[in-house]
């Protein structure tokens, strides 16, 4: 059975990083809050030198290393954050890394990645088969592989964004996370509910790439045929034991927003706070709108992930 990281494991890694990270805004907006009818703080993890939260996770995980892993190299899959957490990781601490992306990659994410100098293999329609890719090289070349979601010390090195958010905010109603292979949610809702287990933790995925929501339900790992959607964090096929047997512990609730509904959010985010969020970013606040009457008067926080969207993605969605 794997390691199950704990709030301790949070609050080490939280000293582990802040030598190399500073702590991320928590902002209201008041246009915002009015549209929403209630109080909304946005933890903007779009400010984070990778443009999302994954960076948290990839220096934990990354400076851990045993010698014998470091000299090797990594290699991981990713849709771009995480691939670009594991590669500024790794540069930082002298490491080799591969990272292997779908062929449909948001380009300013591989553009990124390469810039922290790892070497990118492109190939597959989607995450999920870049995560196969990626499996098989590390077999062959004996690399370390870095799971995106069953590695004990990403979801660890992620949860300290809950830390961050309950020092500027010791009192809330609600916080909604997004989730696609799951270690924000399971991080965040693991402090939450040592820390705050007054407060409700929401996770929240997109229609068109429900497996997480469905493994959450059914309390199996469930699979999907695609994942196509605008949300490329969020775009998993597959559910992953880890974060899946984390989140059933320690989640509220549970929503599903259409790719409409993303937009509308993306496009809430610019009109009303002048901020950019991609679409797994955005994903809190479409749910946040969807909730709107049962949050209404509430103290929520917001994770807003990531802001890379490309802008041809924005010039479109405006």
């Amino acid at each position: 059975m794997m390691y199950r990281p704990k709030y301790t494991d949070v609050l080490k890694a939280k000293k582990r990083i802040s030598p190399y990270l500073n702590k991320t805004p928590l902002l209201e907006y008041p246009g915002l809050s009015k549209a929403l009818g209630f109080h909304a703080y946005i933890k903007h993890e779009n400010m984070q030198p990778t443009g999302a939260f994954k960076i948290r996770g990839g220096i934990n995980l990354i400076s851990q290393l045993s010698s014998e892993d470091k000299e090797k190299g990594v290699i991981t899959a990713s849709s771009g954050n995480h691939g670009q957490s594991i590669a500024l990781a790794s540069q930082m601490f002298g490491v080799k890394a591969t990272i292997c992306v779908p062929s449909n990659v948001n380009p300013d994410k591989a553009e990124a990645i390469e810039s922290f100098g790892a070497e990118i293999i492109a190939d597959g329609r989607d995450f999920d088969d870049a995560r196969v890719n990626a499996e098989r090289i590390a077999e062959e070349q004996g690399l370390r592989y870095v799971h995106s979601a069953n590695e004990p010390l990403l979801i660890a090195g992620v949860g300290t964004v809950a830390l961050e958010i309950l020092e500027d905010l010791p009192e809330f109603d609600a916080i909604i996370v997004p989730l696609g292979a799951g270690s924000q949610a399971a991080g965040v809702s693991l402090i939450m509910k040592k820390a705050s287990p007054d407060v409700e933790v929401i996770a929240v995925q997109a229609e068109n790439a429900p497996s997480a929501y469905l493994s959450w339900k059914s309390g199996n790992l469930e699979a999907t045929e695609s994942a196509n959607t605008i949300a490329d964090g969020l775009a998993t096929r597959s559910a992953f034991e880890l974060t899946q047997g984390i989140i059933r512990d320690n989640l509220d609730d549970f929503v599903l927003v259409s790719e409409e509904e993303l937009k509308d959010a993306i496009r809430l985010y610019v009109e009303k706070a002048h901020v950019i969020a991609e679409g797994a970013g955005a994903a809190p606040l479409a749910a946040a709108y969807k909730l709107r009457d049962r949050l209404k008067g509430k103290k929520v926080v917001l994770v807003l992930s990531g802001g890379n969207l490309t802008a041809e993605m924005l010039k479109s969605i405006l």
